[in-house]
């Protein structure tokens, strides 16, 4: 059965177990992938955390152990018991391109890829900007 927020969601999520580090500020945590998105990743909650939601944040998922794989500059959206929901803002190209390998092989499909990286270009409603 679909909910409200499952029929708004325009990105599959894929399970991912990967160690990464968020930075906040000065501070650094350590922290495990949970899933991850073309626009978002979810993360265990590391213990001291301090970060209120809205906050920017840098986010390093290491692909192959210490290897930093995939960089992003992402919002902290919402924070709960064990979790931490960040939206993606910014992404270089080498970390788009070790995301969309990473969803490409999961999904399986690359029609849903397609779809998904159409809708990162698409305003949410799948209306365009009016000019003038």
């Amino acid at each position: 059965m679909t909910t409200p927020a499952t029929e708004q969601r325009r990105f599959h999520r894929i399970e991912f177990d990967a160690a990464c580090e968020v930075q906040w500020q000065e501070q650094i945590w350590q922290a495990q992938v949970l899933d991850i998105s073309l626009k978002g990743v979810l993360l265990q909650r590391p213990q001291q955390w301090v970060v209120a939601v809205n906050e920017p944040c840098e986010i390093t998922v290491f692909l192959n152990g210490t290897e930093a794989g995939i960089v992003m500059a992402v919002v902290l959206r919402h924070v709960e018991d064990q979790r931490l929901g960040f939206q993606v803002q910014y992404i270089d190209m080498d970390s788009a391109t070790h995301l969309r390998r990473l969803v490409e092989l999961n999904l399986g499909d690359p029609a849903l890829l397609e779809r998904e990286l159409g809708n990162l270009l698409t305003p949410l409603g799948g209306q365009t900007p009016k000019a003038g």
